[in-house]
């Protein structure tokens, strides 16, 4: 194959995803803003399927703002617990809430610098969650984003900020927020963390670690 350079595969590996994965999206359930920002912070360290169960009651139970951020924090770990470090996420999506009504007029910021602001927000939920909700480009850097970036070889670095800069360079600017649910979706299904099924990919001649392992 003649050498492309990484804006070059990343614009044949978008064409060959758009063919398999045309409605990648976010796999958490939610039904407004709220839900997603707290999903999204229940998602840390936990699977999807596992935030969707929790949350299908937990959502049933506290419907609106006021309802997260007058909740006692003990009665809501209880609530989240199955997700992992429930702890600190049930302070900090009570924090958050009641920044949201206290400081923001009870509206979730459709900015990266006022997200960044919340309680238990980094640059990974700010930009789920501005791409999903507000249409605003950002790429979202999960762990199977940041796998793949690092074994197609568009990027060498292991600090998520830092990917997420790369990919900015090499990705369109309109494909960010699609071509990181793909990612996420091509994580799943074929580009697994312990077992890569590369004889099955269909980006494998667009990747290095595909490549070099087949």
């Amino acid at each position: 194959m003649e050498k492309m350079n990484k804006k070059e595969r990343v614009k044949k590996i978008i064409e060959v995803f758009d063919r398999i994965y045309p409605d990648a999206g976010c796999s958490l359930v939610y039904k407004d803003p709220l839900q997603l920002l707290v999903a999204v912070q229940l998602s840390a360290q936990c699977t999807d399927a596992k935030v969707n169960e929790v949350t299908k009651t937990l959502f049933a139970k506290y419907k609106t703002l006021d309802d997260f951020a007058d909740v006692d924090v003990k009665e809501l770990e209880e609530e989240i617990k199955p997700t992992g470090f429930y702890r600190n996420k049930a302070r900090n999506i009570k924090m958050c809430c009641q920044m949201i009504r206290d400081k923001f007029g009870g509206m979730i910021p459709d900015n990266l610098d006022d997200m960044l602001k919340l309680p238990g927000v980094g640059r990974k939920t700010a930009n789920l969650v501005l791409g999903d909700v507000f249409g605003i480009p950002g790429i979202v850097v999960d762990t199977h984003a940041k796998r793949l970036s690092q074994r197609i070889g568009l990027t060498g670095n292991e600090d998520p900020v830092k990917i997420e800069f790369d990919l900015m360079e090499v990705v369109p600017k309109a494909e960010w927020n699609r071509f990181c649910h793909q990612l996420i979706f091509h994580g799943r299904a074929i580009c697994t963390a312990m077992k890569p099924k590369c004889n099955k990919c269909p980006i494998i001649e667009y990747c290095d670690f595909g490549r070099n392992h087949s």
